[in-house]
């Protein structure tokens, strides 16, 4: 043992430590990287930890995704509650269990426990999403499931390797009720080998710097993140903020969008973030177990706190109460898997409360995640002939207090994630992208316009008995703008198909869709909120998003009030005509508060016709439709008119 180990820890010790921590969970991550076998996993959906004797979270890594920052922990304590008293160097469990703290079932945690000589001293956790778990559909994203049964397999706490020996027998039961069990078996090789690379400098800190020390530096660095926090909350003005966003539908019952109510009180240096009001769980995939709720807390809160390094001493002064059997705190065995949409719904309303708290750093709502995913026989490849294409898109963040949103960044769900390139897609799939480009339009306006999504469109080649699914939200509670700004767009999904030239739409949440070789499915991503008076935005920077075709002359004058001569389009030169805009201007300012009070017969009418879209309906008319049909959401509208009310109309001059 090194001389060190009885000393107080310096703070030069201190600080190697904390980074030398988090260092080794970004070691954790390129070897996963070099070395996992989904096409997923590669692209990022995964996460690293590195814990105490405890479970307690010591540190995560730079580019963890946000979805898993408050999960870890949670699985790293059952793991130690099933085997406390029962392990050994070289020992590696599995758990991807939501109601024991984790999110859906594809995100499935190897967690492996750290000894110097025979004395534990934490434990490595290495999270990859697979891409498939088994259940009822390719890529085990049923919408229409109402309990896990017909998600995936739940793996509860099990061995994996046994004091080094890979425990071959469980390994391939699992994998065996996947659609592809050999790049089962080789995420979890990659993952084992991920968690050694952390053990590996865990030891190295421990023979440089003594046991003691090393343990000493672990719970320090959380007591640091506390004091940290607790510091900065206790500067803020104590008091209670609330917001409320929504889940589009529950698919089993009446149309109506689902609300979830979150209020949070600042008292002294705690938080509380009350759902009491929360929908209870719908009959969908779209419910939240605790752990992941909890998640979606703190990866809401850590984002007006970027400097602070994120582990378990982030918690410590946060309370999370969630009514149980609501869609925010889900319990066995109610379906759990598109948890993410609760997930972003939080964090946004999150976004939304600190935004009054920090002015400066103020944000509006971000696009939804979505993931497309189908499956089927690839008859390229008659040597391995299932093949789970599983792809999301990136969209647009929220305009800001004084600076546009981000455009095309991956959602606020998992900021880790990469944008999927289509090369890799097309060699792994019988898939060919058609057209990949930013979503014109798409960015709500805004003093400060929001991101700009995409619009993707791909072509199904050699495959047979194929099914898609797409798990997405935001059809009908769409992006909304702050401060005065505006909304996006729907999200929804279109499909062509090549045997008849119909094309048919299919929104945003549907499961087992037959396709054929031919078919065509586009869907877009919707762009971020705005963030002020869109009549307030500086022509000029109307204008340059009309050069960048971020977004269209048209649009420019409907929802900017800014008129642009098209002089020489080839050339981008573009001119704004100053009369025509102080009049457009002035004509919106007054007719748009009755606009977004219209009755919405009227606008439904209008949209059958062809005389407005559906940018029109959300961003002048506050007005759900159906988007395929045009006929009205009702109870819908009604929600998102409150909504609309509150966010756009209450802070027009």
């Amino acid at each position: 043992m090194n001389s060190t180990t009885n000393q107080e820890l310096d703070p030069v010790t201190f600080e190697v430590l904390k980074n030398s921590f988090i260092t080794s969970v970004d070691q954790m991550a390129e070897q996963m990287l070099r070395t996992c076998y989904s096409f997923v996993i590669y692209n990022r959906d995964f996460s690293n930890g590195l814990h105490d004797a405890e479970g307690n979270c010591v540190a995560q890594g730079n580019s963890d995704i946000a979805v898993h920052v408050g999960t870890l922990h949670y699985t790293c304590k059952d793991v130690i509650r099933v085997f406390e008293g029962d392990m050994y160097p070289g020992d590696v469990y599995a758990i991807n269990d939501p109601y024991a703290g984790g999110t859906h079932f594809s995100d499935v945690r190897l967690i492996r426990p750290i000894f110097d000589e025979e004395q534990l001293i934490g434990f490595s956790q290495s999270n990859g999403h697979w891409s498939d778990l088994g259940g009822s559909v390719p890529g085990s994203f049923n919408v229409a499931a109402h309990e896990m049964f017909g998600e995936a397999v739940r793996i509860t706490p099990v061995r994996l390797f046994h004091k080094g020996r890979f425990c071959a027998d469980v390994a391939n039961m699992i994998a065996a009720n996947t659609r592809d069990p050999a790049s089962i078996i080789g995420d979890i090789h990659s993952q084992a080998q991920a968690t050694q690379v952390a053990e590996r400098e865990l030891q190295r800190l421990v023979a440089k710097y003594g046991r003691d020390q090393v343990t000493q530096g672990m719970g320090a660095v959380q007591d640091y993140v506390e004091r940290a926090v607790r510091q900065r909350i206790s500067d803020l003005p104590d008091g209670t903020w609330e917001a409320v966003d929504y889940i589009d539908r529950d698919p089993g019952a009446g149309e109506g969008m689902i609300p979830i109510h979150i209020k949070m009180t600042i008292k002294g240096d705690r938080i509380v973030y009350d759902f009491e009001g929360s929908h209870p769980t719908i009959s969908s995939i779209y419910n939240s177990a605790h752990g992941a709720t909890f998640s979606a807390v703190v990866a809401g809160m850590k984002t007006f706190f970027p400097d602070l390094p994120l582990n378990s001493g982030f918690y410590r002064m946060v309370e999370v109460k969630a009514p149980k059997n609501s869609v925010v705190s889900a319990e066995w065995p109610v379906a759990v898997t598109g948890f993410l949409m609760p997930f972003e719904k939080i964090m946004n309303a999150i976004f939304e409360m600190w935004s009054q708290i920090m002015p400066e750093r103020a944000i509006a709502c971000a696009f939804n995640l979505e993931y497309l995913l189908a499956g089927g026989n690839d008859l390229r490849k008659p040597e391995k002939p299932i093949y789970m294409f599983y792809e999301w898109l990136p969209g647009g963040w929220g305009g800001r207090n004084g600076k546009d949103g981000s455009d095309v960044t991956t959602a606020c769900f998992g900021t880790g994630l990469m944008s999927q390139p289509s090369e890799g897609n097309e060699r792994v799939n019988p898939t060919r992208a058609d057209e990949f480009q930013i979503k014109q339009d798409s960015p709500g306006p805004g003093k400060w316009r929001g991101g700009a999504g995409v619009i993707k469109a791909s072509t199904l080649l050699e495959a047979e008995n194929t099914v898609i699914s797409y798990i997405c939200d935001r059809e009908r509670a769409v992006v909304w703008g702050v401060e005065g700004g505006l909304p996006s767009m729907p999200h929804g999904l279109m499909i062509e198909h090549a045997d008849t030239g119909e094309e048919k739409w299919l929104g945003s949440v549907f499961s087992n869709y037959k396709i054929k070789s031919g078919d065509r499915f586009t869907r877009p991503t919707a762009g971020g909120g705005g963030y002020g008076d869109p009549l307030e935005r500086d022509p000029e920077r109307v204008r340059q998003d009309v050069i960048d075709e971020y977004v269209s002359v048209k649009r420019a004058e409907l929802d900017y009030g800014v008129v642009i001569k098209v002089i020489d389009a080839d050339m981008l030169e573009y001119e704004i005509d100053e009369a025509a805009t102080e009049k457009a201007r002035a004509y919106i300012r007054q007719n748009r508060v009755g606009w977004a009070r219209m009755d919405p017969e009227i606008v439904s009418r209008m949209y059958q016709n062809g005389e407005i879209d559906e940018m029109d309906a959300v961003r002048r008319y506050a007005v759900i439709l159906d988007w395929g049909t045009g006929e009205i959401m009702e109870n819908s509208t009604r929600q998102f008119r409150e909504s609309f009310e509150k966010r756009s109309v209450a802070h027009w001059s």
